[in-house]
């Protein structure tokens, strides 16, 4: 009979597998909250992640989540494994439908990088959309433990976390007291442009003891005249440069203003270390490098960043 015990144990075993079925949309949803303190809902507890910035891939691979990126964007060869991954574009320009045909959970973009347009395309189809941000070094460990929620790989993301907050711990530690001057961080060449207070550029060399020549600006990159750092006459010139050649040429043409500090110091520095615009972990190992060149520059040598 329906109404026995033994039939109503059967109906339970049977429909359970299916109630949890139905259920588990709502049941194993979650709210995570990304970088810019925004939050979204997941259903997946190991959700599948396509990465459109190469910070955020090398982050979700520090984080323990690496295996789970299904797809990435251009120029995401942070780590090795990375470049395994199928790109799907940019953070400008990318292939919805290769997203969509990915399936992928949640979608990881770069705030305040990658284009909004993109954005909205990417959330009109339905997709979470997880905002990474980093502006400055100290927010690295925190990043990646939200990462570790996202991903489902808390344990992972807490153990990068406070490794990477022990390390940059002792180097504001070891850099605390130096007060080394003010640098100008130039990034390009004719026009001339630095970087303002709110570039993660500007937190790396306060960290390494100096003063952002132009901190007082709150544009990430202004232009900036000759004679505006003629005027400021910084204690060192760090050339950010894309390679060594035009580092150097940068370097070349302030030599041809003596007065300077920066040249009669001899403390012009080339820097072609790509680490430091990636935006992802391994900016830690970039300043720890910088810091250490910086602090043993000379007042006779010109001091290589490779």
């Amino acid at each position: 009979m329906l109404n026995s015990p033994e039939m109503a144990g059967r109906c339970a075993r049977a429909c359970l597998p299916i109630l949890l079925g139905l259920l588990s949309g709502s049941a194993l949803a979650r709210n995570v909250t990304d970088d810019d303190q925004r939050t979204l809902t997941l259903a997946a507890t190991t959700p599948r992640i396509v990465s459109l910035a190469p910070g955020a891939t090398a982050m979700l691979f520090a984080a323990g989540a690496g295996a789970q990126i299904v797809g990435t964007s251009g120029f995401s060869d942070e780590p090795a494994a990375a470049q395994r991954i199928e790109r799907v574009g940019d953070s400008q320009n990318f292939d919805i439908e290769r997203i969509l045909f990915l399936h992928p959970d949640v979608v990881v973009v770069w705030s305040g990088g990658t284009a909004a347009a993109q954005i909205d395309k990417i959330e009109r189809v339905g997709l979470p959309v997880y905002r990474h941000r980093i502006r400055q070094l100290a927010e690295i460990p925190d990043s990646l433990r939200r990462l570790g929620v996202l991903a489902g790989t808390e344990r992972e993301a807490q153990a990068a976390a406070q490794q990477y907050a022990g390390r940059i711990a002792a180097l504001e530690q070891r850099y605390a007291h130096a007060h080394a001057g003010g640098i100008l961080i130039q990034i390009w060449d004719r026009p001339i442009y630095t970087v303002g207070r709110s570039e993660l550029l500007s937190d790396v060399v306060r960290i390494c003891g100096y003063r952002n020549l132009y901190d007082d600006l709150s544009d990430p990159g202004p232009a900036v005249s000759l004679e505006s750092v003629l005027a400021r006459n910084p204690d060192v010139i760090l050339a950010v440069g894309a390679d060594r050649v035009s580092a150097g040429e940068w370097l070349d043409r302030w030599r041809g203003y003596p007065t300077l500090e920066a040249v009669r110091s001899g403390r012009l520095v080339p820097w072609t270390d790509p680490r430091l615009s990636r935006l992802g972990p391994s900016m830690v190992e970039a300043t720890e490098a910088l810091c250490s060149a910086l602090a043993q520059r000379s007042t006779s040598a010109i001091i290589s960043g490779l």
